[in-house]
């Protein structure tokens, strides 16, 4: 993607005396908006913050001396869009054996072969990270794929599941109960406190789902 991102429809609301949440009209739009944050904080631009934490379509700066003036300066910010050559990126080899997937297949109108095609062939971002540590929420495929979650949550999904739910894609990266529609597993170790960084995934992180065997 190219281009400049608007920040008109922007909304930035104090939290206390030291955070500003920074509402936007999207997921694009939020994306855009914490990777220019990120730049401009690496280059010394940005007033000090502490935190940054992206979420579905907003953004919240915690840490920051004057909220109210960081507010201002951000509603006068031309924000480029997406850059993907300028991201990290990650591959993360996966077997397409999810009992959920031939559903997803039949939701989306194709065979499960197709189904493995179309979301193998997606490149992926992370737009966020939530739910539990490790875990990324992966934009990419195009909206018309997005699926329900499963109308009864399971109690206890294996790590490592390559999962399915609304338009976002994601993996468990440990055993817990959740609803999502599982369509695949993973060895890959999406969490580990000894390694450093200890999230395979991190806001920004361009994702590639390899699958096993071919």
């Amino acid at each position: 993607m190219t281009g400049r991102v608007p920040v008109r429809d922007l909304r930035s609301l104090p939290v206390g005396d030291h955070a500003l949440l920074v509402e936007l009209p999207g997921g694009r739009e939020a994306e855009a908006l914490h990777t220019e944050l990120l730049r401009r904080r690496a280059a010394g631009t940005l007033p000090p913050v502490r935190e940054i934490v992206p979420a579905a379509r907003t953004v919240l700066l915690d840490g920051v001396d004057d909220p109210r003036a960081l507010a201002r300066e951000l509603a006068g910010w031309a924000v480029p869009d997406l850059d993907p050559r300028a991201e990290r990126s990650v591959e993360i080899p996966v077997r397409y054996d999810g009992p959920d997937l031939p559903d997803v297949a039949a939701l989306w109108g194709v065979s499960v072969e197709e189904a493995v095609r179309i979301h193998a062939a997606a490149e992926f971002r992370v737009a966020f990270c939530g739910f539990a540590p490790g875990f990324g929420y992966l934009t990419g495929l195009p909206q018309r794929y997005a699926v329900p979650r499963r109308p009864t949550p399971r109690t206890a999904v294996p790590a490592g599941s390559l999962a399915l739910a609304g338009a976002y894609s994601g993996v468990y990266p440990r055993s817990s109960p959740g609803g999502w529609q599982l369509i695949g597993s993973t060895d890959a170790v999406l969490w580990d406190p000894a390694r450093d960084p200890a999230a395979l995934l991190s806001p920004g992180t361009r994702v590639r789902f390899l699958p096993e065997g071919s």
